[in-house]
């Protein structure tokens, strides 16, 4: 039975919602953690308590990319699959069931010991005590007023300040990577894209204006194929998009033409997918929340993908990930972690392939761990895993990559991948607005 605790909060629709009391927000690193989880354990001590994550450890990530796996010595609990799933569908979200039911003689779950490996830099835990005594919602819910970094609610009231605390949170100052995405077809057959990614927040952005309303910048690049080489995406991310909506920009390498891109959000087709999966499925979820109404659901425990150093591990063959229908189960780490549910149900006249979607929402570092998107039918249509890890060397909690099934089709689509690169992902690198303007995508492109 799907279960939930009996907190039930709705959306509040009014313009602004309030920060939290100065007693609520003394609860951080007291009995919540920095970032507003419950610092202690479970009831049956599955869930241990939170005891500060893991430190920071620059030498854990090598030149060549790799990251030392802090729990490699750790050994599955029990494994979970569709011969006895039954017995464990009160920690399957309804995404894992499918999943689990759709390929009964291939997928499982290799469930592992509960690693509460969440930790940021002390001054973005600063930062965010701040935040839940200034930080509110703007504009019915779709902005933020009072932020510059770290998480914008650590406690909570509504499924929109949930929401905005995976949108908003920390994945380091920026981001420097080059990674891939594959399709993999019904019958295994794959065929990847090797894409070039920046990203920098507003605080490593040195000519950032009070004004700027924006949350990053973002540009990619396709290296390969060649029939796409050089084509590059560029979007300015604000932080309210309903008052400004995001902004972005098309190069294309044949033409070597930059246009804008005012469909590049909401349902529209996701870059190099094949109509897999929509611009705000990127990160599991990204750009304005204002056509759905949501909910917050509560807390419950659940199974997530956690602790991912298996599946990022560097010198692996995407043969060897890449199976059909799944990414291979034996590189994959499932914990039970206590998360936050919210759920998004489409507003009356507004339109989005996906009627609803429910996110499930991992309360140590905010991330959206798994997502159900339901059809205009209301049926379970597309499953998304997010599969979690600690680049604990600068303590930036992130991915080593995710996955997108579509359960009609057959097909999934699995982008982050850098098994097989040979640089280490940069982070913390700043850059200037000018480094993000159209002018110099031509450049770039060459």
């Amino acid at each position: 039975m799907f279960r939930y605790c009996l907190l039930a909060l709705s959306l509040c629709s009014s313009a602004l919602l309030a920060a939290v009391t100065e007693d609520q927000a003394a609860r951080l690193g007291q009995d919540l953690t920095p970032l507003g989880a419950e610092k202690a354990a479970s009831a049956d001590g599955s869930i241990p308590a939170w005891d500060g994550g893991l430190p920071a450890k620059p030498e854990a990530l090598h030149k060549d990319g790799s990251l030392t796996d802090p729990f490699s010595a750790d050994q599955p609990l029990y494994r979970v699959d569709n011969g006895n799933l039954s017995q464990y569908t009160n920690l399957l979200s309804p995404g894992l069931q499918a999943l689990l039911k759709h390929h009964p003689q291939s997928f499982y779950l290799q469930v592992y010991p509960s690693r509460r490996s969440a930790s940021y830099p002390e001054p973005l835990y600063q930062a965010t005590a701040e935040n839940a005594r200034k930080t509110t919602l703007a504009n019915e819910g779709n902005g933020l007023l009072h932020y510059r970094q770290g998480i914008p609610f650590p406690v909570p009231a509504s499924a929109l300040e949930v929401l905005w605390n995976h949108i908003a949170r920390y994945r380091g100052d920026s981001i420097r990577a080059i990674s891939n995405q594959a399709l993999v077809q019904r019958n295994g057959d794959n065929a990847r894209y090797r894409v070039e990614t920046h990203v920098n927040f507003a605080p490593s952005i040195s000519d950032l204006q009070a004004d700027d309303n924006l949350l990053f910048l973002y540009k990619a690049k396709t290296l390969e194929p060649a029939m796409a080489a050089g084509n590059i995406y560029l979007v300015h991310e604000t932080l309210d998009q309903v008052k400004e909506p995001r902004r972005a920009w098309v190069y294309n390498a044949g033409q070597r033409r930059v246009r804008r891109a005012p469909t590049l959000a909401y349902d529209s087709p996701g870059t190099n997918s094949s109509g897999l999966k929509t611009a705000d499925n990127m990160d599991m979820f990204n750009g304005a929340p204002d056509r759905y109404d949501w909910t917050l659901l509560g807390k419950r425990e659940l199974l997530l993908p956690y602790n991912s150093y298996q599946l990022y591990a560097r010198g692996q063959s995407y043969e060897q990930l890449l199976q059909q229908g799944h990414l291979n189960p034996q590189r994959l780490r499932f914990e039970k972690h206590r998360v936050w549910v919210i759920e998004g149900r489409l507003k009356p006249g507004q339109r989005h392939v996906y009627s609803k979607r429910t996110f499930f929402i991992d309360e140590d570092s905010w991330q959206i761990g798994l997502a159900d998107h339901y059809d205009s039918r209301g049926s379970l249509w597309r499953v998304s895993l997010g599969y979690a890890m600690n680049f604990y060397s600068h303590q930036i909690p992130w991915g080593a990559m995710e996955s997108i099934h579509d359960l009609a089709s057959g097909q999934y689509l699995v982008s982050g991948m850098t098994n097989m690169e040979r640089g280490a992902i940069q982070f913390n690198v700043p850059a200037s607005k000018a480094d993000y303007e159209p002018g110099a995508l031509r450049r770039w492109g060459r």
